[in-house]
């Protein structure tokens, strides 16, 4: 391949690689497709499969979601929303106009049932009334926004000065107290499991109000979020997804020569893992922040420019998975839709220094009750962070004996016959994801994640947006979303769709 200058173009002519088949790159993909001007187009996904972080599972007789679990707020104004309506893949509930305008202020439901460590039902009252505290300081914290300084950096360091004031004026006796620290310490857990970080005290207090929250009733999809995926997939012309292509260096600033097109330099050159390269004008990344932080250093060739490298380094990108727990009778209510557990020996204050083998599960947020499948009971436990990590280190067996000991504890049943069979997801060790959604951490910002949709090089005219970046991670109010990385998608499409419209207006000028 040589190297050296060259440009220049003819407008019909913009070859495009996307990097990745998640709802980001299949998203600017479709956009692209349809315009006239990109007809050179390749898609390289890593896997053998399209979806990215939208993965479902055919398993206990139905489908199970492995990765993006709901539509947050679908609205009028969510984009992933509109577009399963345009597929038709919702139901008569998910489309009420009625289910659109709930208002639920980002917040999960409380739970139907509270259970602790030591077997004993929770009072609902107590909870209600714990996350009724807890719900309205975190709401305090978007305030911070636009402050010129905060007074702590991180919104767990804030949740916590606050609670400690409130706590001054409980009047309940000490257990209950102490119950009411541990429900709390169950809160933080969640959180923990929304904002995807391992604590709340990476999570940085000034910019916690960049997330948008939009009107609407969470709701899923009954035959499996990856339906959609595959509707963008299979819009796609013919030969335009090429699985099982993890990319290994992106070279740009060059001039790199086309087998397809012998007389054309093109700046960019992907090369991939096994061997084969594309040469391109623009290459639109979607990768999960966690593989750039892991790889960008032998990913880019020439290396990104330092301010873009910091902002990588200096996100945060955590872990947040599921285990699923088959069961052939439940032991709960089949009106009962979220179990919470409470451990009674934890607390917002309390740094415990354990071995993660003997406490990871206490980590564990509760469990979600499934809809009963055809011939199974399933519950999905949610756990984020370093312990969600360590699990992934597991065995299945481990696993399955664990939470089968942590059931009959807060059952209060010795007894209790275990899950006959356990599915998890174990998005940090995998090699293409290496966690699960990004959030703005102590000591970024909310432009940081504008500087990481900033495609480079961004100094000379002739050769911009060679690289250009889409994803959740880069969505400034809807980062850690589906409809933030759809949104990511189409705005890098349409970047260079007006890079080509204004080519073409240049060469043909209006009479």
């Amino acid at each position: 391949m040589e190297k050296g200058g060259g440009k220049g173009r003819t407008p019909s002519e913009h070859l495009v690689v996307v990097v990745g088949g998640g709802i980001a790159g299949l998203g600017a993909a479709q956009r692209l497709c349809r315009h006239p001007g990109f007809r050179n187009l390749r898609l390289l996904e890593a896997t053998d499969r399209c979806g990215g972080r939208i993965r479902s599972q055919s398993a206990f007789g139905g489908v199970i979601e492995i990765g993006a679990h709901w539509i947050h707020g679908p609205s009028k104004n969510n984009a992933v929303f509109q577009l399963a309506l345009e597929y038709g893949l919702l139901g008569e509930k998910e489309m009420s106009e009625e289910n659109q305008l709930i208002e639920v202020g980002g917040h999960p439901g409380l739970p139907s049932l509270s259970l602790s460590s030591s077997g004993k039902n929770v009072d609902l009252k107590l909870v209600e009334d714990v996350a009724n505290l807890f719900y309205t300081l975190l709401d305090q914290t978007r305030e911070f926004l636009h402050v010129a300084e905060t007074p702590v950096p991180s919104v767990g360091e804030y949740l916590k000065k606050e609670i400690a004031r409130h706590m001054v004026e409980w009047t309940e006796d000490e257990a209950t107290k102490n119950l009411k620290l541990s429900i709390l310490n169950t809160f933080f857990n969640l959180e923990c499991c929304v904002s995807g970080s391992h604590s709340m005290d990476l999570v940085a207090l000034g910019s916690f109000g960049e997330y948008a929250m939009l009107p609407g009733l969470d709701c899923t999809f009954s035959e499996g979020y990856e339906g959609l995926t595959n509707c963008m997939m299979t819009s796609l012309p013919k030969n335009v997804v090429l699985f099982n292509k993890p990319v290994k260096t992106i070279h740009w600033n060059g001039s790199y020569r086309h087998e397809n097109f012998p007389g054309g330099k093109f700046p960019v050159l992907v090369e991939c893992e096994g061997g084969e390269k594309f040469a391109a004008h623009h290459v639109i990344v979607t990768i999960p922040l966690g593989v750039l932080k892991e790889q960008m250093t032998t990913l880019f060739d020439p290396p990104l420019p330092q301010r873009k490298a910091q902002v990588i380094m200096r996100m945060g990108f955590g872990t947040n998975n599921k285990i699923f727990l088959e069961f052939e009778e439940p032991f709960w209510e089949l009106d009962c839709q979220q179990i919470q557990v409470v451990w009674e020996d934890t607390s917002p204050f309390l740094d415990v220094k354990a071995e993660l083998q003997d406490m990871w599960f206490k980590k564990l947020i509760g469990f979600l009750v499934l809809p009963p499948l055809e011939s199974s009971y399933v519950l999905c436990a949610f756990i984020a962070g370093h312990e969600s990590e360590f699990m992934e280190t597991l065995s299945d067996e481990e696993v399955l004996s664990s939470l089968t000991q942590v059931l009959r504890r807060i059952t209060g049943n010795p007894q209790l016959s275990g899950p006959r069979s356990i599915l998890r997801s174990r998005w940090h060790s995998a090699p293409y994801t290496r966690g699960s959604y990004s959030y703005v951490a102590v000591g970024s910002s909310g432009e940081d994640i504008d500087i990481l949709a900033q495609p480079i090089p961004s100094t000379s005219l002739d050769s911009q947006l060679q690289i250009l970046f889409a994803g959740e991670a880069t969505h400034r109010t809807y980062y850690s979303t589906t409809h933030g990385a759809l949104l990511s998608g189409w705005r890098e499409a349409d970047r260079l769709i007006s890079l080509c419209d204004s080519g073409a207006q240049q060469l043909h000028p209006k009479p």
